[in-house]
């Protein structure tokens, strides 16, 4: 069995198939059809194999439709399905069944993908967004992909403390953030 493609990979699709790889584009929906196949079997439970079939089309149609309004900075799996999602929301309620449209973001996504961490990484991608590259950086090499200080300061070639300080200003300046200021 072979193993799904990684967020890069898709994602690495997604930019090839925008700067127009009709070739990529192939490859990309082929590898969606089968993870939205995994995605809905999971959440549709007894339904008919061409209510999913129809709900897999409807999907790639929806992708296909807005793939201009992907943001080339963003997760690209947190993206799609988040459509896949709202697609599957769309199909319950069509049939009555609003407890069932209530999909749990938590629930795990084909190939261990999961839409909780994909979109608390893309909200952690947004807050990053109102700090200074140099804070951006700092912050994903230490605090998310968990590099040591000395190690980070090595490779930007600045001191530790001045890597600590900036970390540091960079984390209250997102608390402030979130907590309403300025």
């Amino acid at each position: 069995m072979t193993s799904a493609p990684s967020e890069e990979a898709l994602k690495a699709l997604m930019l090839l198939s925008l700067d127009g790889d009709e070739a990529a584009y192939r490859r990309l929906l082929t590898a969606l059809r089968v993870l939205l196949v995994g995605y809905y079997s999971r959440r549709m439970g007894a339904a008919t194999k061409a209510d999913m079939e129809d709900l897999v089309q409807e999907t790639l149609l929806a992708l296909h439709s807005r793939r201009s309004t992907y943001d080339r900075d963003r997760l690209f799996t947190a993206w799609f399905f988040s459509i896949a999602r709202y697609k599957l929301i769309d199909h319950h309620r069509g049939r009555g069944r609003r407890r069932l449209a209530e999909t749990e973001l938590d629930e795990k996504i084909e190939s261990g993908f999961s839409e909780e961490a994909l979109t608390a990484r893309l909200d952690v991608e947004r807050l990053l967004d109102g700090l200074s590259p140099k804070q951006q950086d700092l912050i994903r090499q230490v605090k998310l992909e968990g590099q040591s200080i000395a190690d980070t300061a090595s490779l930007t070639g600045q001191s530790e403390s001045a890597v600590k300080v900036s970390i540091h200003r960079a984390l209250k300046a997102l608390g402030e953030r979130l907590r309403g200021g300025s």
